[in-house]
């Protein structure tokens, strides 16, 4: 039986495939960025978050912010692996209608919280996502990767 450190190493190992494979299959797509997030990403959404992929507007679901959208397929494939839309939508990264745009989009994405792009603008929708929790008197936490 595996640990929980080896268990969540083999999803790392797998979100990586994914995003290599994503990547190549779209032409496009920014492989370092989306590489470098793939162990916080599977720690906060396997291990840390309050989050249920089948009630993804549940209003005391914890909230992640990508603020470096551009490293989107990484979050895409970790949201994939999660279980906030079928693994082969992959493959229709960056096209034209697909709901995984090069930026996460909260319109079109099941699992996106923010949409972004800006480096930077994470931090303060962030805050503003805390600001509203507390006016609500929600129970949530807030994660921004920068």
């Amino acid at each position: 039986m595996a640990t929980e450190t080896e268990e969540l190493k083999q999803i790392c190992r797998y979100i990586r495939k994914s995003i290599i494979n994503t990547i190549a299959d779209a032409g496009c797509g920014h492989t370092g960025g989306s590489l470098s997030e793939v162990e916080i990403l599977t720690a906060l959404y396997f291990k840390i978050m309050k989050i249920d992929p089948s009630n993804d507007k549940m209003d005391d679901r914890d909230r992640f912010v990508l603020s470096k959208g551009h490293s989107s397929p990484g979050y895409y494939c970790t949201l994939a692996n999660r279980g906030y839309f079928k693994e082969d939508v992959l493959k229709s990264f960056d096209e034209l209608g697909s709901i995984l745009q090069g930026h996460p989009c909260m319109i079109k994405t099941p699992g996106v919280d923010m949409s972004t792009g800006s480096l930077g603008q994470g931090l303060s929708a962030g805050i503003g996502m805390c600001l509203g929790r507390d006016q609500k008197g929600l129970d949530f936490n807030v994660f921004v990767l920068s």
